[in-house]
């Protein structure tokens, strides 16, 4: 996945936005203000931060060494993946859905149901 095509993924989920609190080179996608996925996309590799449920993260960690806790992250709760040729894109996909949801879950019910997430 290259970083043109990681940022248009991340918009592309419902009210998801970008924005840049940390500084032009880090680009922050956040959806109604939480924060679901942290990269810096002029980096070599492309790495990105990912929230991620504790047991499915060290699941993950075990069984890909493009997946790391989360740096400057708290780490029972977050991963690092690194977006190599190694690691196929779908996973990569899914990863990134996986944390859009599981920040879309912590919202209240209302905001919730206005992104169309029950």
């Amino acid at each position: 996945m290259t970083p043109q095509e990681l940022r248009e993924f991340c918009l592309s989920f419902n009210d998801a936005v970008e924005d840049f609190p940390f500084g032009p080179e880090t680009s922050v996608f956040k959806v109604a203000g939480k924060l679901f996925a942290l990269s810096a996309l002029d980096a070599r590799p492309l790495k990105v931060n990912l929230k991620c449920e504790p047991e499915i993260a060290l699941q993950l960690r075990a069984r890909h060494p493009q997946i790391v806790p989360g740096w400057h992250m708290n780490k029972r709760h977050w991963n690092t993946v690194t977006a190599d040729a190694d690691l196929p894109d779908h996973l990569l996909r899914e990863l990134v859905e996986d944390s859009y949801d599981l920040v879309v879950a912590g919202l209240p019910r209302a905001e919730r149901l206005r992104l169309d997430r029950p």
